[in-house]
């Protein structure tokens, strides 16, 4: 049971992650670097997990000499059941515990067509966006609920309720994931809290390769008038993983400058 609000006279305090354990897949650049290191910076020890080990590790000696929190590097792809497996393993024998789990991995392969959607390319993006977190969060939040509780956040996408034609696969399947979201905050209650964040468009090292003509459509779109900076996504992370959103779960959070409208 976490502590009431009550017990921090200090609103900050609602934010303190000190001595918790956080894991966040796609861990090692774009959204997920900036979650990992603002955990660190709250007092949690992460978990940075990618396809990438290489990378993971970097950030983990950044993470570890700039914040003095513990850092495991976990060479993890998502979309593969034993991996996932692998990565809930190496953390509990690690840390012994879990208290925070993102699931932040995520694909979008672009394709010339609808028709043209190979069955390889679909089962990649559904198994990155929506089997491996289902895999984590199952295994990981029966793991809290048995235990001391803590909290899934699951990171979508506006496209899973504001579907383009060149990402039908990807938005069907964080569509999927808002799903998930609400079946899992049943379904782990009342001690383990599920929740989602729903980015819009972000200026990540992804957007590096985005047209110009893309990036002004964007501008004229968004209400904001601009993607968002990717350390705009940790107050919302900060948040859902700790005390602060005690009494929020099943809750679908728009991050996008007002780019999706209605939300769901």
């Amino acid at each position: 049971m976490p502590p009431s609000p009550a017990a921090y006279p200090d609103p900050t305090g609602l934010f303190d992650l000190t001595d918790r354990v956080a894991i966040v897949t796609g861990g090692s650049r774009g959204l997920g670097r900036e979650m990992v290191q603002a955990f660190a910076r709250a007092g949690a020890h992460v978990v940075i997990a990618s396809r990438k080990r290489e990378a993971c590790e970097a950030l983990a000696r950044e993470v570890e000499e700039a914040t003095g929190r513990r850092a495991l590097a976990v060479g993890c792809h998502v979309g593969r059941w034993e991996d996932c497996d692998a990565l809930t393993e190496q953390a509990y024998d690690a840390f012994g515990r879990v208290d925070v789990l993102v699931n932040n991995a995520g694909m979008s392969p672009l394709y010339p067509s609808l028709d043209e959607v190979a069955e390889d390319l679909w089962d990649k993006v559904i198994a990155v966006n929506l089997k491996g977190p289902f895999r984590l969060s199952s295994l990981i939040g029966t793991r809290m609920a048995a235990g001391e509780g803590g909290s899934i956040v699951n990171v979508s996408s506006v496209a899973a309720v504001q579907p383009t034609p060149i990402e039908a696969p990807y938005g069907a399947a964080k569509a999927g994931l808002h799903n998930l979201t609400l079946s899992m905050a049943r379904a782990f209650a009342p001690k383990v809290r599920v929740n989602c964040i729903m980015p819009g468009p972000f200026m990540t090292d992804i957007s590096k390769a985005w047209p110009q003509a893309a990036i002004d459509a964007l501008e004229r779109s968004v209400p904001l008038g601009r993607g968002g900076r990717a350390a705009e996504i940790v107050g919302a992370a900060l948040y859902l993983a700790s005390p602060a959103s005690s009494y929020t779960t099943g809750a679908i959070l728009k991050v996008d400058g007002g780019a999706a409208y209605p939300a769901a």
